[in-house]
């Protein structure tokens, strides 16, 4: 039904203004019900209505501009002396001194404030408020978690040519810094337009590095001074070593020549444990491992040639991949190679051959990480093709401990440094996988897929609760663990300690076992070896008639075999027939003549055999 209705006015009133006023509601159109339509619906049952309690508000988007905030610094240096005092000049100093010593409000001040200062004091003699009350307690109590892990920040490239995030290191001092090293290790991958820089990064404020580092090459690795967080160290792509002072600036203090440098890109470099905290050393798959003195980079103060023929021949040298050196055994260090050896090597021996102490063979390729465990400094964790595998130095044949073998190939690992039963290891299918052998030997205790590219790099930091792991395209994945895999157990140093002894245990057994296995095997040989040197020669004619003679002696001894068991069984004949005592006579005369007949038969079969020889001799 179609409802309008026309309104009318006079040609004379358009463009008036409307007047409305109030009137009393009127009936325009009156619909009655039809009862012929409710068949036309259905009941719907049950039904829902929804309830809003709160006001209604309308969605606004609005794109706001980034606020780009910066850390700024601010250099403090001596003040308080007045404009004609020069605190740098000694002697002005002291007078300046002296004059003040004198004034007697000065000497009031100091009475009055060296009470309170000598009371302070006493208060901290008294008591510590930083003490450490249950030291010795090395396991808490928590509550078992399952274990998981979430990604607290994710840092990109910021070029647009992407370079992967080769090494990871996080600021010693307890501040949420981490220096990433940036390179493309393909072979003639690198691009003309391609950034050399690297970068420092603040987790706190990461949408801009903190502080941008400027190398003469693309950096491979990068690694912070323990002693001084001010103070990094890296190894370029092209083999130099540059360090850098964060206070002054984006370009390195110094760097060395390439003439003294590595050939190849620099793998590892690690500082060392010295008085002046200036001493490092580097690796390189060029097959050296030298040690510097940042104060002077110009020579490296050590060098070792990684020839484990003990020759110390440069081009036997295996190519040096990762290094590792722990603090508490400050003459010993490792080196992961190409071929999947790991040297161990002791520095403070007195020749280059002595040098290198032993090696562990055990891995398929390179050795891409190598860490200590850092409560049990004999028991190391190497990464290499596709397992992860766990060594003591007293079993030097084969490891004690390993993970199954992979589908993806492994890149880097380490330790945890507050659990000794904890590593990780990531996976070039983008995987980071936690282990815990104390609760899974098989099977890592937690898997994370980061990301789909391959993961390159891996760092913990020392509190154990932060970990990043660095990807093939540059983004670096921050990530916060649970408090179950960053916690210390409940008796765990000793099941870890008893594991790894009795692992290594059976090592040592099964050494001795293959080891005595092989000395039958090389007496064996080696009896062998004299039994055909005694052995004199012969001639070959001498050979053959001996050898003819050998045959024709067989020949004739299987003839008489035949003969004696042909007789043998005429003779058996015969003796029954005489036995037969119930015969008459003429029949019995009869097996005689029949014997007669068959011993000239017998005989006539040695005559054959005696032509058949006496033919064959002929021949």
């Amino acid at each position: 039904m179609e409802i309008s209705y026309l309104y009318t006015r006079k040609r004379s009133e358009f463009g008036r203004p409307c007047c409305f006023s109030d009137q009393a509601a009127a009936v325009t159109v009156d619909i009655p019900p039809d009862p012929s339509l409710a068949g036309n619906f259905v009941p719907r049952d049950p039904v829902h209505s929804a309830v809003q309690h709160s006001s209604e508000m309308s969605e606004h988007e609005v794109n706001t501009d980034r606020v780009k905030v910066q850390s700024r610094g601010v250099n403090h240096v001596e003040g308080g002396w007045p404009k004609d005092v020069n605190p740098r000049e000694a002697d002005q100093t002291a007078r300046f001194r002296k004059k003040l010593e004198k004034d007697e409000h000065y000497i009031s001040v100091v009475t009055q404030l060296g009470t309170l200062m000598e009371h302070c004091v006493k208060q901290n003699n008294a008591i510590d408020i930083y003490e450490e009350y249950f030291d010795e307690e090395d396991m808490i109590e928590v509550e078992i978690e399952p274990p998981s892990a979430k990604t607290i920040n994710a840092i990109r490239d910021p070029n647009i040519a992407k370079r992967t995030a080769t090494h990871l290191s996080w600021c010693p001092d307890a501040s949420k810094k981490l220096a990433v090293a940036y390179s493309i290790l393909e072979f003639q991958q690198n691009k003309k337009d391609m950034s050399l820089d690297s970068y420092i990064w603040d987790l706190e404020n990461s949408n801009k590095p903190e502080l941008v580092l400027k190398p003469p090459s693309p950096l491979v690795t990068l690694e912070y001074n323990p002693k001084d967080s001010y103070v990094l160290v890296g190894g370029c792509y092209n083999g130099q070593m540059a360090y850098w002072d964060t206070r002054k600036g984006q370009l390195p203090v110094e760097v060395s020549t390439v003439e003294v440098s590595h050939r190849d890109p620099v793998y590892g470099t690690i500082w060392l444990q010295s008085k002046t905290g200036t001493d490092c050393f580097s690796a390189s798959t060029d097959g050296q491992v030298l040690w510097w003195d940042i104060r002077k980079l110009s020579v490296p103060t050590e060098k070792l040639v990684l020839d484990i023929s003990r020759k110390g021949i440069l081009q036997n040298a295996l190519g040096a991949v990762t290094l590792e050196f722990e603090s508490t055994l400050p003459t010993k260090f490792m080196v992961g190679t190409e071929q999947g050896i790991i040297i161990l090597c002791n520095r403070k021996a007195k020749t280059p051959a002595e040098k290198i102490t032993c090696t562990y063979s055990g891995h398929h390729g390179p050795v891409y990480a190598l860490t200590r465990n850092p409560l049990y400094p004999k028991i190391f964790l190497s990464v290499g093709d596709w397992t992860a595998r766990i060594w003591s130095e007293d079993a030097k044949e084969s490891s004690i401990m390993w993970t199954k073998y992979h589908f993806a190939y492994l890149t880097d690992g380490c330790w945890s440094p507050v659990r000794p039963a904890v590593f990780f290891t990531t996976r070039s299918d983008g995987t980071l996988d936690i282990w815990d052998f104390l609760f899974k030997q098989n099977d890592p205790f937690l898997s994370l897929k980061v990301c789909d590219e391959p993961l390159s790099s891996l760092r913990v930091q020392d509190n154990g609760c932060i970990v990043g792991c660095g990807s093939k395209v540059g983004t670096v994945s921050v990530m916060e663990i649970s408090s179950v895999l960053c916690t210390l157990q409940r008796n765990e140093k000793n099941l870890v300690n008893a594991m790894f002894e009795r692992e290594t245990r059976r090592e040592k057994i099964l050494e001795a076992r293959h080891r005595e296995m092989r000395l039958k095997e090389r007496t064996r040989s080696e009896s062998q070896v004299i039994a055909t040197e005694e052995v004199p020669t012969e001639n070959p004619q001498e050979v053959f008639d001996r050898t003819q003679k050998e045959f024709l002696e067989v020949i004739q001894a299987e003839l008489q075999r035949k003969v004696r068991a042909e007789v043998q069984r005429l003779h058996g004949k015969v003796k029954d027939h005489i036995e037969e005592a119930a015969l008459p006579e003429e029949e019995s005369q009869m097996p005689e003549e029949e014997s007669q007949v068959l011993v000239e038969e017998s005989q006539q079969p040695e005559e054959e055999e005696g032509k058949k020889e006496d033919a064959a001799k002929e021949e």
